[in-house]
């Protein structure tokens, strides 16, 4: 059976398939499908969960293993199998036909890939989880479609946008969904729930500035102090609230932190990137900072968040933008004073 992505929530509110296969080339709406799928099988008992990533040297043999290999602790479990580059190969074509086939009790597939070709999404494997379960083809959206999502959007979040604030935003972002999500959650921390009007996008939303927080971000996290520096000055000199900053900033950390303490722990860098669904376009940058930083480093770093939290509010001694810059740099991997 095959679903539109607008239908998906209609369909697991219904019912649960044996089988979900999707794909798109759209990384956030694929995998904010697939957290669905995840959330209606747990809410069904499904709390085993077993992820698969289709490398090359894959073995195949490892699907029909874990079909097979349900815990004592667990009745219902879920394999998630990952095909980043959208092709199973002869073996695996083979594997997913035999999989579909006759499919294991008390487990659920589900598979997400990147864009498939036409000829692909004619094939009898995909053809055969068709029959199975569900195929869900994640399409680009077109101008009013993206509209629509904007809005849906921040309505989720709690902002109530006017059609002119929705438009500005949909124009800021270009098309770019993952920005789009990014300067919601902006809004919604500066502004908190309620009305949105185009004077509040207009004074809060980056309008492609040649500064902005991500880039910031991906600075610091490449070791590029000077560059991080150069982006922080013109945030402040921008008139950016540093609230705006810090939460860019606090959100990356925090992910570093449970990362480099898996890694820590002896599992490789490429397996944790894999865990924690780093965007590919990002891996090398957090990789790069997962090599650099240990979980004690990364601890301290949460510590000077909280602090700077608590500066901007108004509840602690300081400067927010003094505490910023030296953030920065100690994310940089350039400490401008040795931590404590």
């Amino acid at each position: 059976m095959q679903l539109k992505p607008e239908q998906l929530d209609a369909h697991l509110n219904k019912q649960l398939a044996p089988v979900y296969f999707i794909s798109g080339d759209d990384p956030l709406r694929v995998m904010e499908a697939a957290d669905a799928v995840r959330h209606a099988a747990r809410a069904q008992g499904y709390d085993e969960r077993d992820v698969l990533t289709v490398q090359p040297g894959f073995d195949w043999y490892s699907l029909q293993s874990e079909s097979g290999n349900l815990s004592l602790f667990s009745s219902r479990r879920i394999i998630e199998l990952r095909l980043p580059g959208g092709k199973p190969g002869r073996d695996g074509a083979q594997a997913l036909r035999d999989y579909a086939a006759q499919l294991p009790e008390d487990t659920l597939l589900l598979v997400t890939a990147g864009k498939l070709e036409p000829a692909a999404r004619k094939s009898k494997w995909v053809q055969s989880l068709d029959a199975a379960g569900v195929v869900m083809f994640v399409w680009p959206l077109d101008a009013h479609e993206f509209h629509r999502w904007v809005e849906a959007r921040m309505r989720r979040q709690g902002l109530l946008p006017t059609a002119e604030a929705v438009t500005m935003l949909a124009d800021r972002v270009e098309g770019n969904l993952l920005a789009c999500v990014q300067e919601i959650d902006k809004l919604y921390l500066l502004q908190g729930a309620g009305a949105v009007d185009a004077e509040a996008i207009n004074r809060l939303v980056a309008d492609n500035a040649r500064y902005d927080v991500f880039g910031l971000v991906d600075a610091a996290l490449a070791g590029n102090a000077s560059r991080s520096i150069r982006i922080l000055t013109g945030l402040q000199a921008e008139g950016l609230a540093p609230q705006v900053v810090l939460w860019a900033l606090a959100r990356e950390i925090r992910s570093l932190a449970a990362m480099a303490g898996q890694v820590a722990g002896g599992d490789a860098i490429p397996a944790v990137l894999g865990r924690y669904r780093v965007w590919a376009n990002r891996k090398s940058l957090v990789g790069t900072a997962l090599k650099r930083l240990k979980p004690a480093q990364c601890n301290a770093m949460l510590q000077q968040c909280a602090s700077i939290d608590r500066i901007s509010k108004g509840r602690g001694t300081g400067n927010a933008w003094d505490e910023l810059l030296q953030l920065t740099c100690r994310l940089a991997g350039k400490p401008l004073l040795s931590a404590a």
